[in-house]
């Protein structure tokens, strides 16, 4: 490692929104990766740096805590900060196939791109739950890469969701185990041992419903909105789980394929909608007909966003930003454990 401290000039806009520590280290981590800053080369300390660039020490603390974070810097006791040396040749490489473009899904991916840092190179593949297409991106990859990361999640000829099909199954199989890791569904259909993290929609459904078991009670019927049209279907999981919590505790209920204009309210109901679009028009038409959401109507919303929080909506979510760094963890450890994701009820003013 070169002792000598290496001069760093921080690109930062005085202007910008963007808060500055993350710009400070967005300028270090562009000249460490263009190698304007040498591999294994001693960088300014903490106050050095705060010094000469007119910035606070909390400002380029932050900043390099972010690099370490990213695995582009170390500091050694003693001696100071230093940035690593990436043998990119050593690095694994990791196929990580994901089923649909939604901002679900890229929270997973996201997460876990940002769990492996620099230690892999990950590269994204849509499949558009669409078998063939699942099919020919194995083939054409299986020999090229050190995991595998897939969310299996299909549809049938009928449009409806199947978490495999024998295709499928046969072509996952061609995986070696080691290197195989399933994600964001079952996995029992597949043979041998390999890591997984699975959601299990059916009694995932049922258990957080039953968390919020005391505030549904003051609703007369509970009606799910179960989109069956869509390009992407959703598990059946999600409609049997709910159909078995409405029966056993002896909720009359009815299942809807989308929000339709002019909804007929009945007094006390409770919603669940899972598309984004079917709670927009949902709270629109509460707000219409002058109704209060939380005591003329429940709602209750499937899969967590940082808008639904804002607006106080309940939900009812798996943890995905969890999902993805559990998922990157057991590549960097490499263990073969089997895991079911949280899948959280999440109680606000809505219900």
């Amino acid at each position: 490692m070169t002792e000598k401290s290496t001069n760093i000039t921080i690109r930062v806009n005085n202007h910008s929104s963007i808060p500055k520590y993350i710009q400070v280290a967005d300028s270090i981590s562009e000249d460490i990766l263009n190698e304007n800053i040498k591999k294994q080369h001693r960088i300014p300390s903490i106050n050095d740096l705060s010094d000469s660039s007119g910035l606070s020490r909390d400002t380029i603390e932050k900043a390099y805590k972010i690099l370490r974070d990213r695995d582009l810097i170390f500091s050694v006791k003693g001696k100071g900060y230093f940035t690593a040396d990436e043998n990119s040749e050593s690095k694994s490489t990791i196929f990580f196939l994901i089923n649909k473009p939604s901002s679900y899904k890229m929270e997973v991916y996201n997460a876990f791109v940002n769990t492996i840092g620099n230690k892999a190179d990950v590269d994204m593949y849509l499949y558009y739950c669409d078998e063939q297409l699942f099919i020919n991106a194995l083939k054409k990859n299986i020999n090229s890469y050190n995991y595998f990361v897939i969310m299996p999640h299909f549809k049938s000829k009928a449009k409806n969701h199947v978490c495999y099909t024998p295709k499928v199954i046969k072509a996952i199989e061609t995986i070696p185990k080691e290197k195989l890791i399933i994600i964001d569904n079952s996995y029992t259909e597949i043979s041998g041992t390999f890591a997984v993290i699975y959601q299990d929609y059916k009694q995932d459904i049922i258990h957080a419903l039953e968390e919020g078991l005391e505030k549904l009670k003051k609703y007369k019927k509970i009606i799910l909105v179960y989109p069956t049209k869509l390009v992407f279907p959703y598990p059946t999981g999600i409609l049997v789980g709910f159909i078995n919590f409405c029966e056993r505790y002896d909720f009359e209920f009815e299942i809807l394929d989308k929000i339709y204009d002019d909804l007929e309210f009945e007094s006390k109901e409770a919603y669940i909608t899972i598309e984004e679009e079917d709670l927009v028009h949902l709270i629109q038409q509460i707000r219409e007909k002058d109704l209060v959401m939380g005591k003329d109507v429940g709602v209750i919303s499937y899969n967590e966003t940082p808008l639904k929080a804002l607006l106080g909506i309940t939900v009812i979510s798996t943890d995905f930003k969890g999902m993805g760094e559990a998922a990157a963890k057991l590549v960097l450890s490499n263990k073969k454990d089997i895991s079911k994701n949280p899948f959280n009820y999440i109680e606000r003013n809505s219900l």
